[in-house]
């Protein structure tokens, strides 16, 4: 492939990675956008071929990076590190739509919509539960450096409780063990169908591959957790 920029290579040169990320010096993890991973519905934009946001060979039931829009296909092996819950809320899409913020309980959302002088009715508030995941690679065994979250909501909330209740079972850290994500088909009770998750255990972690999930979750979460 050319390129028609002459000081422009498509390859990683050497001189490149022997860089040490000069002009980073102020960019934390609070100045980066997270990914999340996104399972792919029958109207899901990335699957429509005439939207600007279809992603080419995607489908129904795919996962994706929603930051890199790489696509890991209908099953993802992942180490779990962190759970949190918050109330998520959106104004109505008939009242303009929009998202106006997040809340560690749903009474502080209400407050707060009333504290700013709105109408409660004119929004929705989501019981949002957060999961953050390192994407392990299944044929070198390799755990990502860069987590993505997982958000479950709706229908997806059932899915959510009963991944903590297996983790809870198992005992030890939350991240000592690798799990199974895949896209299964199932039906609302109108009889529509759409994608939803299964979860399976895998097994333990092996020492090196806790090791490194577990620094990952002492630098991001466990300040917080002592705090």
């Amino acid at each position: 492939m050319t390129n028609d920029i002459s000081i422009v290579a498509t390859e990683l040169p050497a001189h490149v990675k022997q860089g040490s990320g000069l002009g980073n010096e102020n960019v934390t993890s609070d100045h980066l956008q997270t990914p999340r991973i996104k399972q792919l519905q029958q109207l899901s934009n990335e699957v429509d071929e005439n939207h600007s946001e279809y992603i080419e060979g995607a489908k129904v039931g795919d996962f994706i990076n929603t930051v890199t829009h790489e696509n890991y296909g209908k099953e993802l092996y992942v180490v779990n590190v962190h759970f949190r819950e918050e109330f998520v809320v959106w104004v109505k899409r008939e009242k303009g739509g929009g998202l106006v913020g997040s809340y560690p309980t749903e009474s502080d959302a209400i407050t707060a919509l009333k504290d700013a002088g709105k109408v409660v009715d004119d929004h929705e508030i989501t019981q949002t539960q957060t999961h953050t995941l390192l994407r392990v690679d299944e044929k070198t065994g390799e755990i990502a450096d860069i987590p993505f979250l997982f958000d479950c909501s709706s229908s997806k909330l059932r899915v959510s409780r009963e991944w903590n209740t297996q983790i809870m079972k198992l005992g030890g850290d939350r991240f000592a063990s690798l799990w199974k994500l895949a896209s299964v088909q199932t039906a609302n009770r109108a009889g529509q169908k759409f994608m939803n998750i299964s979860v399976k255990n895998v097994g333990w972690l092996k020492e090196e591959a806790y090791n490194s999930a577990k620094a990952f979750f002492q630098r991001s979460f466990a300040s917080k957790t002592s705090s």
